[in-house]
């Protein structure tokens, strides 16, 4: 019986996985990420492990979820934000070589998104937008059980979808951005702003559900504009169904029901939209990877 190897790549720790055919997690381990060391040493202590305790299975195929941006042709990394030093690095071409297994590679969200369309809340649907919400904001397009990475490997990238004419940017992307606006990291930053003192995400969200004024028209505006983000992808991919993923939502969850009615609000057929919550959670990288 062969299986699979699934190497999700963070900031913090790389982490593998056996994964059976369909789509099971057999066994799985991390290590941490001395990202400072740079990609070479980090991943060689990812190969001496699976080596060293994954010998006994039969190993069909590897595949890696890592963040953007990447050369999805070759497989290279090109500029990680948070994996500084790593630039330029073929991910692909060093893991084949040490392990003797064809490898492909991916960006973090489409994997996740391609892992709920086989085994999690949209395994029944062909067609699958997969919008992960969390430090940052990404997405996949899923189509028959397929990553649609476009022309450029742009597909799907919408952090940098202009939705307002807010000031909010993050990183470098478009001011009125969907990241700037929607991004744990920029809800707590907004909110730090109004409150005139630092919060974090999660006191944010708190105070929100106590009722507090301030918190209330934050919160209320980033339900308006994740929606009309949303509506934008529904406008132009017409998806059987939105998947949100991501910290923010999966911890928030009861707040999807405002998110589908104000996206209904805002698209010219109310009764197409279908959002649902993610349902794997941390290891939709790994199976997505396994997958690939």
């Amino acid at each position: 019986m062969s299986f699979f190897i699934g190497i999700d790549i963070g900031g913090t720790n790389l982490r593998a996985a056996v994964i059976s055919k369909e789509g099971g997690i057999v066994q799985i381990f991390k290590v941490e990420n001395e990202v400072q060391k740079g990609a070479a040493y980090n991943l060689n202590k990812l190969v001496n492990q699976i080596k060293g305790q994954w010998s006994s299975y039969e190993i069909e195929k590897v595949g890696v979820g890592a963040p953007g941006p990447l050369d999805l042709k070759v497989g290279k990394l090109l500029n990680p934000v948070n994996l500084k030093g790593w630039e330029n690095f073929n991910i692909k071409e060093y893991l084949s070589e040490k392990l003797g297994l064809p490898v492909q590679v991916n960006n973090d969200a489409n994997v996740a998104g391609l892992a709920e369309s086989l085994v999690g809340s949209a395994k029944e649907c062909e067609s699958v937008f997969y919008i992960t919400v969390s430090t940052g904001v990404g997405g996949a397009l899923i189509i028959d059980k397929k990553i649609i990475n476009g022309a450029h490997s742009q597909t799907a990238e919408i952090y940098n979808m202009i939705i307002n004419e807010d000031k909010y940017s993050h990183a470098g992307t478009n001011k009125g951005g969907l990241e700037g606006q929607c991004s744990g990291v920029n809800i707590a930053r907004i909110a730090s702003e109004a409150y005139g003192k630092t919060l974090s995400t999660k006191e944010v969200f708190d105070l929100y559900k106590s009722n507090d004024e301030k918190a209330v028209q934050v919160i209320e505006k980033w339900i308006k504009n994740i929606s009309i983000g949303i509506a934008n992808v529904i406008a132009v991919v017409d998806p059987e169904t939105v998947v949100i993923g991501g910290a923010v939502l999966i911890y928030n969850t009861y707040l999807l029901p405002k998110i589908i009615e104000c996206t209904k609000t805002k698209v010219s057929d109310p009764s197409i939209v279908d959002i649902r919550i993610a349902q794997i959670g941390d290891n939709a990288g790994l199976i997505g990877a396994a997958m690939l």
